[in-house]
Parts: structure tokens; C-alpha cells; sequence
């Protein structure tokens, strides 16, 4: 292969990984965890993280937090490979299971966090209820609260099941995979 040739590709290959951050980014993953994904992606075998901090131009400290990132968002992985002392990772090679990956991590931590608020929300209720005496229009207003608290828990449900759904892999019945 010509040298010329050979740059074209690297070329192609750099656009590639952009291309990939951009998509990251329109996901709401920053675009340093695209890149990354994106270069082992291209590099076609797991890499360590000095081979990723020379890739990149980033230190080996930034590339530890961003393969965290990415071992969260459950987009990448450590592996092992016989002979190599270093930490090796690699990426999920099925764009689709990366998305749900994405999808549903992202939306995993808006449930719970949400869970969390409802669950300490409706307890404050209920103690305000029990402590004190109100008149009809404060009354009205707290059982306004939790019928919303009531509202707000069956949306994050319904998300739940909708996250289920995805990670289940039966969206694939209903939206087939070319």
C-alpha cells in the first residue's frame, strides 16, 4: 500500500472517530468518551490505557477516568489477554447494543435518583400530616403533592419497564435490526 493510500485511510478512520464522539455527544455522553470508544473501535483489538493516552494526546490519569466512564455506561470492558501485564480495553462492536448500553444506563440513573426523591418526598408528607393540623386549603394543596408524588412514580415506572424493554433486547421484535 502506497503512502499516500495509507494516510487517506488513517484519514477516513480519524473522520470516523469524530463521527463517533459527535454521536456520543447528541446521546449526552461527552465527546472524550466518543473518542475513545471511537480509537479502539478503529484499532480492532483491545488497548491499554498508555496506548490510549499516546492516541489521544491526553494523560494516563484522564484516560482512567474516562474507561471508568465507559465501564459505567457499560460501553466498554476490561479484558484479558495471556502475556500482557497492563489493563487491556475494549468497546461493544454491536452499534446497537451500544446504544441501549447508552440508553438505558443513562436512563437507570434518572429512575433512581428520581425513586430516591419520591421515596424521601412522601415521607416528608406524611410526617408534616402527622405533626400538624391544616386548614382545608393547605390540606387540598398537600393531597395535590401527592397525587403529582403518585403521578411522578408510575412515569418513572412506566420508564423502568420502557428501560426493561430495551435491555430485554425485544424492542428488536418490534424494530428489526436491518
Amino acid at each position: 500500500m502506497s503512502e499516500n493510500s495509507f494516510k487517506k485511510i488513517e484519514q477516513m478512520e480519524e473522520q470516523f472517530v469524530e463521527k463517533i464522539a459527535d454521536n456520543m455527544h447528541t446521546y449526552g455522553v461527552s465527546t472524550t468518551v466518543g473518542r475513545v470508544l471511537g480509537i479502539i473501535y478503529m484499532n480492532r483489538k483491545p488497548m491499554t490505557l498508555d496506548e490510549l493516552s499516546a492516541a489521544t494526546g491526553m494523560s494516563k490519569t484522564r484516560m482512567s477516568q474516562v474507561v471508568r466512564e465507559m465501564l459505567d455506561f457499560n460501553i466498554a470492558e476490561k479484558v484479558f489477554e495471556k502475556g500482557v501485564r497492563k489493563d487491556l480495553y475494549n468497546v461493544e462492536r454491536d452499534y446497537y447494543q451500544t446504544f441501549i448500553s447508552l440508553f438505558t444506563s443513562n436512563w437507570r440513573k434518572v429512575i433512581n435518583k428520581n425513586k430516591m426523591f419520591e421515596k424521601k418526598l412522601k415521607q416528608e408528607i406524611v410526617e408534616l400530616m402527622e405533626n400538624d393540623e391544616f386548614p382545608q386549603e393547605t390540606e387540598q394543596k398537600i393531597n395535590e403533592l401527592l397525587k403529582e408524588t403518585k403521578e411522578w412514580l408510575d412515569y418513572y415506572q412506566w420508564l423502568s419497564r420502557l428501560v426493561e424493554f430495551f435491555e430485554s433486547g425485544e424492542i428488536f421484535k418490534h424494530v428489526p435490526k436491518p
